[in-house]
Formats: C-alpha cells, structure tokens, sequence
C-alpha cells in the first residue's frame, strides 16, 4: 500500500468574515431578486416577464419596472427561479434561502459569474474584444485580491491592457500545421487603441460592482468582503483541480469515471470533487446525467456516486430524470439520501419492480465490469426470498440486459440445479415464452 499526503483544508484570507455574515451580505445584493422570484414563482406572472407583468410586479412590490426587470434577471442567473415553458418556478435556492447560508452563497457566485450578463457592454463594441475583456477580467481580479485593499484604476488598466493584448495575439496566431495556399495579402489585426481598452475597464469596473463584488472609489477599486472571499474560492478550486490524484481532471465524464471504478470510495470522491471544481456545475452535471442514460450500467451508478458529490446543486436535475424509466431507481435513492435517510434505509424508497430492476441493472454492471465471484454474491441483495421468485420478477420487469444477466449468471453459479434453472428462464425471456 502506499500513502497520499492529503491537502489540509484551506483557511479564507485572514479578516475574511465568517460565512453566516457573508451570507448575509449575499442576501442584502440579491433582496429584489428574492422578492420578484417569490412573487413570480408563486404564480403571479409568467415566466417571460411581459411588460404587463413588469407593472403589475412593480405595482404589487412598491418598486419601479427597471427594478423589476433588473431584479428578474438577477433571480434568473442566481438560480433563484427555474423556467418551465411561460410559467416560473422556484429554484432550489430559493426554496433553502432563509435556512441554508451555502445556497445564498451558491447564488450570489452564479451571480458573480454572470457579470457581463447582468451589466451589458456599451453599443459600439466588437464582440471579440468583449470576450477578451470578459477572459482577462479573472487577472484583474487575482490582482485585487492579492492587494488586500485599493488599487488605483491606471494600474488595473496596465494589467488589462497587457493581458487583452495577450488574448488579442493569441487569437490572430497562425495556426500550426501544413502550410495554406497563399491567401490574398491583408491587414495584421492590431492591439485595441487604449481608449477602448479604459471603456473596457470601465464596464467591467462597474459590472462587478453592480453585483456587489467592489466598491468603486475616485480612480480606485476595492473588492468587498463577498468579492475577495469568492475569489479565493477561484483560486482555491484551480488549486484543487491541479491536484486531481488520478490524474482524470481533463477527461470526458465517462472516461474520468472509468477511471475511478476501481478506486475505493475515499479517493475516488477526490477525484470526482477535483473534476467538478474544473468546470460549472451546470454543465457538469448535465454530462454525468448524459453518461448515465448510456448502455454501460457501471457509468451509470459510478454517475450517480459523483452526483452525490455534487449535492443540492444537482437536485432538480436528478428530479427531473424521475420519469426516465432506466435512471428512476438511481434517482430516487439520490433524492432519499439527499434528503436525510441513511443509505442502508434508502431502499425502502424503491416499489418492488424498481429494486428488481435495480438488481438486473447491477448485475449487468458486475457481469461487464466485475468477477464472476460478484456475481453470484449478488444474489444475496435481491429482495425477493428465493431465487425461483427473483426469476419470475427477473422476467417481469422487462430490463433490456435480463438475458445476458442470467446468462453471466447460469454460467457463474456452482450449483447445477441451480444454474439450469436461471438459464431456462433466460431462454423464456429470450424467446418471449413462460
């Protein structure tokens, strides 16, 4: 065997305020947006916000339509609200706000992200240099955080300037390979003019404090204590992804999980805790969803294992897949050791049909993946009493890997009655008899 060293749990910056009192900061930037998704979300107008709905809200929430509209928006990005079609729906988030402190701060960051949405760039602009003000904007940042204080805006515009310039050339490289047809002789792109790059600045100056991550002063900026905690969070998460022990962190979902399946729990959590640090959380949960409605069941649960790593983040999406018939077992025991049940208990959530067909699942699992050995254990976690029992409910449930299941199985098992029997049944299920 050999030890990891593990990385002690990273301390916040010292004078960082406790999170229930950051929490309560959070609270304070997204109070509009709070009130506008409750009002929204309990039917009052349809998702879409028409300008009928802005004045009934503006009219209802004694606040005027531009604040509606800014506020909806905020709601939007923050998780607060979830659109269906025309109709709003609370989000998660807002569901847990007065009691959960990690869901405010989990909103106020998808917030924080979105700050180019919330405060769109000034008409005029090309596209491409906002994109590379929007990429540049985390050096900014990592510089105010580094100050601890005030820095002056010349300094942040020298930062931004040299790291625009970057991008700007990086993107007009020639690109490496077989060498193209001569091409019609044009213009070199050249470096933005520095009056766009302070226009730059300046957007972003005022979009970040507009979601309340700086104070802006006279040709200074300050990050607030939301501001510079959520950039140590960046950092500290890029730290975390570097340190993927497996080695799988730029992997597609289905590969870093194979790639765990024979870690043990602890260290495969790691990893999924290290994948999930390098990307948004959205987006990776959609891809884990993705692998799981795949045809290798070993993915599947291993899915589901890095989706409980994920945590309430992921819960309307694993709630929405409660209607797909292949993923309803595995969403269900999610949701019921989400919500408190201890795992050993979790079961008791699944019908009679669901456990079978989670069994035949599992097994498929194990026949792919596993040792014949496994397979025959895996009887002893079926429901049903006996084995004649489980074959019949085997047949009945209608999984698509039944056949090649009780074929690994009759092929496993020692006892040739028994064997006999379960590869009778698969004949059946194979041939449609009884």
């Amino acid at each position: 065997m050999t030890t990891r060293r593990t990385r002690p749990a990273p301390r916040p910056p010292e004078g960082t305020p406790p999170r229930a009192e950051l929490a309560r900061q959070a609270r304070t930037v997204l109070a509009d947006a709070v009130r506008i998704a409750r009002w929204a979300a309990d039917g009052a107008a349809p998702g879409t916000t028409p300008p009928a709905a802005l004045e009934h809200a503006a009219a209802a929430l004694d606040i005027s339509p531009e604040q509606v509209r800014s506020g909806w928006d905020r709601a939007r990005l923050a998780g607060l609200v979830e659109l269906h079609g025309d109709t709003a729906r609370p989000g998660w988030r807002l569901r847990a706000w007065d009691r959960d402190d990690s869901a405010v701060l989990r909103g106020w960051v998808a917030l924080f992200d979105a700050w180019s949405l919330v405060h769109p760039a000034p008409r005029g602009i090309e596209s491409t240099a906002v994109a590379e003000a929007v990429e540049a904007v985390p050096q900014v940042l990592s510089l105010l955080q580094l100050s601890a204080g005030p820095v002056t805006v010349p300094a942040l515009l020298d930062l931004l300037g040299q790291r625009v310039a970057e991008l700007h050339e990086e993107r007009c490289e020639v690109p490496y390979g077989p060498e193209p047809l001569p091409a019609p002789a044009e213009p070199a792109p050249t470096a933005h003019p520095p009056a766009l790059v302070a226009r730059l600045l300046d957007w972003a100056l005022e979009g970040l404090a507009d979601v309340g991550a700086l104070t802006l002063g006279t040709g200074q900026a300050t990050l607030t204590p939301l501001g510079n905690w959520a950039v140590w969070v960046k950092l500290e998460q890029i730290c975390v992804a570097a340190q993927s022990p497996a080695g799988n962190i730029e992997q597609a979902a289905a590969d870093m999980l194979l790639g765990c399946a024979r870690l043990t729990p602890g260290p495969a959590r790691a990893e999924y805790r290290a994948w999930l640090a390098a990307r948004p959380v959205g987006s990776a949960v959609a891809e884990l969803l993705d692998v799981a409605r795949g045809e290798d069941a070993l993915l599947r649960g291993l899915a589901f294992e890095a989706l409980r790593v994920v945590g309430a983040p992921a819960e309307p999406e694993v709630r929405a897949v409660l209607t797909d018939p292949s993923l309803r077992p595995y969403a269900l025991l999610w949701l019921a050791e989400y919500d408190g049940r201890d795992p050993e208990d979790a079961q008791e959530v699944l019908s009679r049909e669901e456990a079978t067909w989670l069994w035949v699942d599992t097994a498929a699992a194990v026949a792919d993946h596993g040792e014949t050995g496994l397979l025959v254990r895996h009887l002893d976690s079926a429901v049903q009493g006996t084995v004649p029992a489980l074959l019949d409910e085997v047949r009945a449930v209608g999984h698509p890997r039944t056949v090649q299941v009780l074929v690994a199985l009759a092929a496993a098992h020692p006892d040739p009655a028994l064997a006999k029997a379960v590869r009778k049944a698969a004949f059946q299920v194979h041939t449609g008899g009884s």
